[in-house]
């Protein structure tokens, strides 16, 4: 018999009845039913019930264990009384009578314990976070990661890429977050950088004339956490192709990337890569008010300035009256109430801005009745006091309400639409302006819109936050589906507002759509061959075809203050190289965190990662950074300033 196990803990059947096993695993959870103890026993592959009585050899050393042990049992496969069946476990037919024990591991008192839903603080578990991984949830969502990158693989294989690895030890590169640097033993006061990706080396590769790359790819930046990113490193899908138009790459990756949400995408529904829109970067942030919109939300967001330009609503009015403003609507079916309005409102505020205007539209007859049980219960207590004068008034009043209901109705009748009011401060503007609002937003009797400001980046992340909490609480955001959006047209540069200076928007390897002749023009007018690809609000790739050009690689890198002689230092290998053939050529990298984290259901990226830093970029169980030792820092010709 082996050492430690003849079966899994997923292995067992009803055909295994009779037979005598060996198990090996963790003690999940004890139950003692009146002097015959039950124990779930738990390994990688699942759970088998054993259990001991008091005849059993082995039952003085089973009264002694806890949970979490760790521990290998010998026994008989008994069948369980059908009563006892449990239809929710593989081995859910069978139980294990324990007639050995050989402690494998004993378990101090937990700091958290394995089984059950029990919640414990984000430090805590990744403090322990290898009792944490024990949890059936950490093992699925692992699983899920292997599975998916073992899925990744088969399919770029499949596709005619091979897999080369490049270099974790380089140097500095534009990527656009902060280098972790290395400093060189061998050459003192100098430094290596990990990689932020492997940009220049898969070109090298393209240029080296190997066609198809691919890797999954371990990538290090300096960044500040959020909820769906590592704020140390990453690992993505790396490929690059040679030969090949943005098409091209769109239509190799997005069945891919469409392949595995399909196998893992626990039966949701997944959009057809040849359906996958291509939206222009500025028209994301006009209608989304992002470049990673959610598309299963249906609101798109709509310039409405020209309603407002000179109108009587003066705070949006004078807004236009300064260069570069805009109002935008961001429409609203089925939020025409003003208790929502309201909410709304208050959502803004809490993000920073003033508020946001708000109209919503009702039928005019409802708004006419509901004016009209107010005034019958105002008059029937005019009627209990007996003030004679407040009744006849109120009578007078309620006559020509219904009189006005019964004309509205009739209207309704013979035109077939509903007389409707509009409601909220900018109906300022006058009814044809705030009528001409509503037409264009395609909006009717319950629905609103809301109103934002400015200069669009002084509001255009708020405006889009806004459109996701609407699709959301007003139930609009398609549920159980996976929504994507090629992203494209990508401004290469962009503009300090404090210095005025240039520095590249995106990647600073791109090709600029028009190439040399478009970087003679208006930095901020020219496009990149740049494209994103976004689903249920989440970037997932990102890529661009190359700039393989040598010349046209100098003129992009001068526009943004980078001089000849620099480019030629920073970039040699990739700047060198291209001077002998090199081959148009693209590629992108997708994700692997950010894609599980959505398969896995979760919007914590921390959950999908085994052993993630935590939000301050600190490594609890590993006591990571550290301070080195004086020894380290000699040999390494460094010192430390003291932070005051």
């Amino acid at each position: 018999m082996h050492a430690y196990r003849t079966h899994t803990c997923a292995d067992l059947k009803k055909e295994n009845v009779g037979d005598t096993v060996r198990l090996s695993g963790w003690v999940h959870r004890i139950r003692d039913h009146g002097g015959i103890l039950f124990i779930d026993l738990r390994d990688h592959y699942g759970i088998t019930q054993v259990l001991c009585d008091p005849d059993s050899p082995a039952f003085a050393d089973v009264e002694k264990v806890r949970s979490e042990w760790c521990i290998r049992i010998d026994g008989t496969v008994k069948a369980r009384d059908e009563s006892l069946v449990n239809p929710k476990l593989p081995t859910g037919e069978i139980e294990v009578f324990v007639r050995d024990l050989e402690v494998l591991g004993a378990a101090k008192e937990l700091p958290l314990m394995v089984f059950g839903d029990q919640e414990y603080p984000e430090e805590t578990r990744l403090r322990y976070r290898y009792l944490d991984l024990r949890r059936e949830e950490m093992q699925r969502s692992m699983t899920l990661r292997s599975d998916v990158v073992a899925s990744m693989r088969r399919r770029m294989w499949d596709k005619g890429f091979r897999e080369y690895q490049t270099p974790i030890i380089t140097a500095s590169s534009p990527e656009g977050a902060r280098d972790f640097l290395v400093p060189s033993r061998l050459h003192p006061g100098k430094f290596y950088a990990l990689p932020q990706a492997p940009q220049q080396f898969k070109q090298l590769i393209m240029v080296s004339g190997y066609d198809k790359y691919f890797q999954i790819a371990p990538c290090f930046r300096d960044e500040d956490p959020r909820a769906d990113r590592s704020p140390t490193d990453f690992y993505q899908l790396d490929l690059e192709m040679s030969f090949v138009t943005q098409q091209d790459v769109f239509d190799t990756v997005s069945p891919v990337i469409a392949g595995v949400f399909e196998e893992f995408g626990g039966g949701a529904s997944v959009d057809d890569p040849a359906s996958w829109p291509q939206i222009p970067y500025k028209e994301a942030a006009l209608k989304y008010g992002t470049d990673k919109p959610d598309l299963r939300n249906p609101i798109e967001m709509q310039d409405v300035s020209e309603h407002f330009r000179g109108s009587g609503f003066a705070i949006f009015a004078k807004l236009l009256e300064q260069d570069g403003t805009e109002i935008r609507a961001i429409p609203a079916p089925t939020g025409g109430s003003k208790r929502f309005c309201d909410r709304m409102n208050v959502f803004a505020q809490k993000e920073g801005l003033p508020g946001m205007g708000y109209i919503y539209w009702r039928d005019k007859a409802d708004v006419l009745r509901q004016e009209l049980g107010e005034l019958l219960q105002q008059k029937v207590k005019a009627e209990r006091k007996q003030d004679l004068g407040r009744v006849e008034s109120l009578a007078i009043r309620i006559e020509e309400l219904g009189a006005e209901i019964d004309r509205l109705e009739a209207e309704a009748s013979s035109t077939g639409k509903r007389p409707i009011e509009a409601a909220g401060p900018p109906t300022k503007v006058g009814p044809e302006r705030t009528e001409a609002i509503r037409q264009q937003l395609g909006l009717g009797v319950g629905d609103a819109a809301f109103f934002l400001g400015g200069k669009a980046a002084s509001f255009q992340r708020v405006a889009g936050k806004a459109r996701d909490v609407i699709g959301e609480e007003l139930g609009l955001t398609e549920k159980n589906r996976f929504a994507f959006a090629w992203i494209v047209d990508f401004p290469i540069y962009e503009k300090d507002e404090e210095t005025g200076a240039i520095d590249f928007e995106h990647n600073p390897f791109s090709m600029p759509q028009g190439g040399m002749e478009a970087l003679e023009g208006d930095p901020l007018a020219v496009k990149g061959f740049q494209y994103d690809l976004a689903c249920n609000g989440y970037e997932l790739v990102s890529g661009a075809i190359r700039n393989h050009k040598p010349d046209v690689m100098l003129k992009a890198f001068e526009l943004a203050g980078y001089g000849e002689d620099e480019v030629k230092k920073r970039f040699a290998g990739l700047y060198t190289a291209f001077q002998y053939g090199a081959p148009p050529h693209g590629g992108c990298a997708a994700g692997i965190d950010r894609i599980v984290m959505l398969l896995a259901g979760t919007s914590n990226i921390r959950e999908v990662i085994m052993f993630p830093m935590n939000q301050r970029a600190e490594d609890l169980m590993m006591q990571a950074p550290s301070e080195p030792t004086s020894d380290q820092l000699m040999e390494l010709s460094l010192r430390v300033i003291p932070q005051e």
